[in-house]
């Protein structure tokens, strides 16, 4: 399953194509994080906490790692970025804090905050 991708040309402005093949591509969910490394590359492990806005009494399962060198960690926290900023100019600020978050949501009926309306 190729697909043809645009990504910009590094000096020019341009849009160079290219081929990705997905067909071996699997996704998984996730909500919890951790970020290591050495100082060639950098390790990113990603998991699952069943318990999210708390302390976990459960271990978190470990679903992926993802292991890069510092200028393609770089050129993804530029991607990431992109990505964030361009969410938040449509949907508006996102606050990372959970506690603040609560505090903010406006309540839905019955008074609890974030409930469906």
């Amino acid at each position: 399953m190729a697909e043809e991708t645009k990504a910009p040309a590094a000096a020019e402005g341009q849009q160079v194509q290219f081929q990705v093949d997905a067909s071996a591509m699997t996704s998984s969910y996730t909500n919890w994080y951790r970020v290591t490394g050495t100082p060639e590359e950098l390790i990113v492990d990603f998991g699952l906490n069943p318990q999210m806005g708390q302390m976990p009494t459960e271990p978190i399962k470990m679903t992926n790692r993802v292991i890069m060198n510092f200028f393609t960690a770089k050129r993804l926290l530029q991607a990431l970025h992109f990505a964030v900023n361009r969410h938040e100019s449509f949907f508006g600020a996102l606050e990372v804090d959970v506690q603040r978050r609560l505090r903010i949501m406006p309540p839905g009926p019955g008074g609890a905050p974030g409930a469906p309306k």
